[in-house]
């Protein structure tokens, strides 16, 4: 057993619960921290995709009183049926791009710099989103009509570019659509249910040949690690939103992007370029 890998895979999984619903793209720092810690290849990237499901749990077992009441009630209850429809909805646009142009995405912009780019103008596009006059028409999810989920939907297909987070991408869309904080904020959550879990088992089958015995330990220890991590997290990002903006967000961002250009650039860190 090589302890050294395994705490890589520990680590690895702790940042992807701990970014994985923030706007700051988790997908991105797995990639960044994956370099710094030579933990790189094709492997790699379907750990990284695979360790999600773990944070997926974690929403899961937060809204659990939710989820079970939604399931129980479906085909009975018409605000069960609103719900699963308006995820269906959001869930499409990103579903469909993402099966078109998955295997192009993980080929040439799974890199460091690519996503410190994306990094750094998803912190302005935040900062922009923050500084118009935002009009609430939909305070909870409940009162959501399709026509809202597939805004946010439309929205979410940005982050099929790595480093644009798809927490990020769905809640300023929310926000632009009319969304409350809160309500933008949840619906993120929900929608991450179904588009993580499509993503991660599409990934898993296209890479099934790549993975052997030898890998099903480390993928647990990330998929735990994510899962502790993103219920913590979860729980104080709720009670952070309706009281704060997104400010500092775009602010970490834009300076972390910047600096791992200019680590990259300058040579001072050897980022892999794919």
């Amino acid at each position: 057993m090589d302890l050294i890998l395994y705490f890589k895979a520990l680590l690895l999984g702790l940042l992807e619960g701990a970014t994985e619903f923030l706007p700051v793209s988790s997908t991105g720092h797995l990639i960044i921290a994956g370099d710094l810690l030579g933990f790189t290849g094709e492997k790699s990237k379907t750990f990284k995709i695979f360790i999600q499901l773990g944070a997926i749990l974690a929403i899961v077992w937060h809204y659990r009183r939710r989820v079970m009441k939604v399931v129980a009630g479906i085909g009975r209850d018409p605000e069960a049926n609103r719900f699963v429809v308006n995820l269906g909805v959001a869930f499409l646009p990103a579903a469909v791009l993402g099966f078109l142009f998955h295997k192009t995405i993980k080929a040439h912009l799974f890199n460091s710099y690519t996503v410190a780019a994306a990094l750094v103008a998803g912190g302005f596009v935040i900062l922009w989103v923050e500084r118009r006059k935002h009009v609430t028409k939909i305070e909870v999810v409940d009162q959501m009509r399709w026509q809202d989920a597939l805004k946010v939907g439309l929205f979410q297909s940005f982050a099929l570019f790595p480093g644009v987070s798809r927490a990020g991408a769905t809640i300023m869309g929310g926000l632009l659509s009319g969304l409350s904080r809160p309500a933008a904020t949840e619906f993120s959550f929900f929608l991450a249910v179904p588009t993580m879990l499509a993503a991660t088992s599409y990934d898993l089958y296209k890479s099934r040949d790549l993975l052997d015995a030898n890998d099903f330990g480390l993928l647990a220890v990330g998929f735990v690690a994510a899962f502790i991590s993103a219920l913590f997290v979860v729980r104080l990002f709720l009670s952070y939103v309706g009281r704060h903006s997104f400010v500092p967000f775009a602010y970490y961002r834009i300076v972390f992007g910047l600096l791992v250009l200019v680590l990259g650039y300058a040579g001072w860190v050897q980022f892999s370029p794919a």
